[in-house]
């Protein structure tokens, strides 16, 4: 997956639809992120660039209650897919 602006927007828009907030906060986050479940909140760090909030989006993916049934087809084809690379990765 190439790191644009495009690939981050779609990754959020999965994250989005499964009624998740994102919010890019400045703070002391030692992992770069925190997520506040009961809330739906995932606050990413605000410095990071796009590299890095594309990685930590797709490394909390599994931590995150994901409906695939909620997500578009387009959503569905990505999620997907970065599940795929994920296993290939372990």
């Amino acid at each position: 997956m190439k790191f644009t602006q495009n690939n981050l927007d779609k990754i959020e828009r999965i994250i989005e639809e499964c009624n998740y907030v994102i919010r890019y906060e400045r703070g002391t986050f030692q992992s770069g992120y925190c997520i506040l479940q009961e809330k739906k909140v995932v606050v990413l760090n605000k410095f990071f660039q796009i590299e890095g909030r594309i990685n930590t989006l797709v490394d909390l993916l599994p931590q995150l209650e994901i409906n695939f049934d909620a997500l578009t087809h387009e959503s569905q084809k990505l999620y997907t897919e970065i599940r795929k690379q994920e296993i290939v990765k372990d």
